[in-house]
């Protein structure tokens, strides 16, 4: 074959399947039940339906996604690949379609407000911004993150630990390992709290599993790449002790590392922050943090700032 054939077969456009959409649900909805009756209930399909989506999406793909053995299905090698994909692609497709998601520049901007009033907004920034900050905090922790390796038990992150919270990844989801003293968590939930949250998962926000998943890819992003990640938010979180909702804005800098024995770990840094921008949020509901829930470096504590 002529070398420019090659090239010209690889740039003609692949065919689209307008039934993709529902061909992923299907594939999705099987692989999370490996039932083909569950899954038709679920969906609110057809047998015949669910099999015919999954032999195009196989056919499209070039690989099988399952396999059949005493009537009981089971995801193939490639199925099992391909299904946190497909699971991210519908939930920042039904993201999108409900004016949820969007992107500046090429940083995500993501929200969710329920009927209740319950709210969620975060804006990725530019991490140029962290050098441009008021606080020293952030500087601080990129350059000692940096010094460091991103290994949490080097002595380049003693004075910066305090105040982050550090999450592993298992199989329960995110596991919280560790609060530090200073940081915003044990700040509005209380010592007692804290403590009683270390090796728990990270709690669900209300919102639903489109919600859920979206909320879970920047620390996945992060973790796999183990570089940083800033976001700008607004919530309402439940007070302690009485538990009333109240609205909290903050920055927060996530950053990958490495535990002693060489597992991947994330950091978390959440600062409280009035200096906000969130596209679509009102710029009126943010609040000005209050003294008690404050989390800031001296600059006379900081070893990179002199």
């Amino acid at each position: 074959m002529d070398p420019s054939e090659t090239t010209n077969a690889a740039l003609r456009p692949v065919e689209s399947h307008g039934l993709l959409h529902e061909m992923i649900r299907s594939f999705t909805t099987l692989a999370q039940t490996l039932n083909l009756s569950h899954a038709v209930k679920e969906l609110g399909s057809t047998r015949q339906t669910v099999r015919r989506h999954i032999t195009q999406l196989e056919e499209a793909k070039g690989e099988a996604l399952f396999v059949v053995e005493d009537r009981q299905y089971r995801l193939t090698e490639a199925g099992a690949r391909a299904l946190p994909e497909a699971l991210s692609i519908l939930a920042r497709g039904n993201a999108w379609l409900n004016n949820s998601l969007g992107h500046i520049d090429g940083l995500q901007v993501f929200s969710s407000t329920l009927p209740d009033g319950w709210c969620f907004w975060q804006q990725q920034h530019s991490l140029g911004r962290i050098w441009a900050s008021s606080s020293c905090l952030q500087r601080e922790m990129v350059r000692s993150w940096c010094m460091a390796a991103g290994d949490i038990e080097s002595p380049h992150m003693e004075h910066v630990r305090p105040y982050l919270i550090v999450y592993r990844h298992t199989s329960a989801g995110w596991i919280c390992v560790e609060f530090g003293a200073q940081s915003f968590f044990v700040k509005w939930f209380g010592l007692a709290k804290a403590r009683s949250s270390v090796g728990r998962s990270l709690g669900r926000m209300p919102g639903g599993e489109d919600f859920a998943r979206m909320l879970d890819e920047p620390f996945h992003e992060v973790q796999s790449t183990q570089s940083l990640r800033l976001d700008h938010v607004y919530t309402l979180v439940p007070s302690h002790p009485d538990g009333i909702l109240k609205p909290v804005n903050y920055h927060r800098l996530m950053l990958g590392g490495r535990f002693p024995d060489g597992s991947l770990a994330l950091y978390s840094l959440v600062e409280p922050s009035s200096d906000i921008e969130i596209l679509g949020h009102d710029p009126s509901k943010i609040v000005q943090p209050s003294a008690d829930i404050v989390v800031n470096l001296d600059p006379a504590d900081a070893k990179f700032e002199r």
